[in-house]
């Protein structure tokens, strides 16, 4: 074998490196809910010329029941397949991204029920979040940034507060314009991916 062909070889057997996964949760599951389309917007804006790989991940769709774990989640010992699912879900990625909106000055319940089945899984891994409400989802926000401070999670240094006016939805509640509602918040979303690629990388 020539030093070109055994070179070319060498380049083959190279493992690429991991994708690091960013997972964006759409964390409403209310019939009607705006959720989605944000988070998806998020997740489009924020790969945008990236290295990280954001999928949405709908909590609907995950459909956890109320906590009914025996054990408290910092123990790791499971007794429900769909917690083990769920761990399952959660260890296989590097970051998060949280969308939900404000509901009474705080966060969905089951939001904070998905949160609330795992322990371990969340801790050390880098975390952003976006609120939205008519006036942002401030208190929601604050009262979030203390939950991930309590699961031990790498909170980046921004975060989205949508404002989102009676003149942005239909009769419906259904947004009138996603892009036009998203369009301020373009370079704030990139600076958290900027924020999460830091902080991965700083984990490595």
């Amino acid at each position: 074998m020539t030093p070109s062909e055994q070179a070319r070889t060498d380049a083959d057997s190279t493992p690429l490196p991991r994708v690091r996964r960013v997972a964006v949760v759409i964390g409403s599951t209310r019939p009607g809910r705006i959720c989605p389309g944000i988070a998806a917007w998020v997740s489009a804006v924020a790969r945008v010329g990236g290295t990280l790989r954001y999928e949405t991940l709908d909590l609907a769709e995950v459909n956890l029941p109320f906590l009914d774990e025996p054990l408290m989640a910092a123990l790791g010992n499971y007794e429900h397949e769909h917690t083990k699912a769920w761990s399952r879900i959660v260890s296989a990625y590097d970051g998060f991204i949280f969308v939900f909106p404000q509901y009474n000055w705080g966060y969905p319940a089951p939001l904070k029920n998905a949160l609330d089945f795992l322990y371990a899984e969340w801790a050390e891994k880098p975390a952003s979040f976006v609120t939205y409400g008519t006036h942002g989802g401030s208190r929601a926000a604050d009262q979030f940034s203390g939950l991930l401070r309590g699961l031990h999670m790498i909170e980046l240094a921004d975060h989205l507060e949508v404002v989102i006016t009676d003149e942005d939805v239909d009769a419906s509640w259904q947004l009138r314009d996603l892009d036009a509602v998203m369009f301020p918040y373009t370079e704030q979303t990139r600076a958290i991916d900027a924020q999460m690629v830091a902080a991965l990388e700083g984990s490595a």
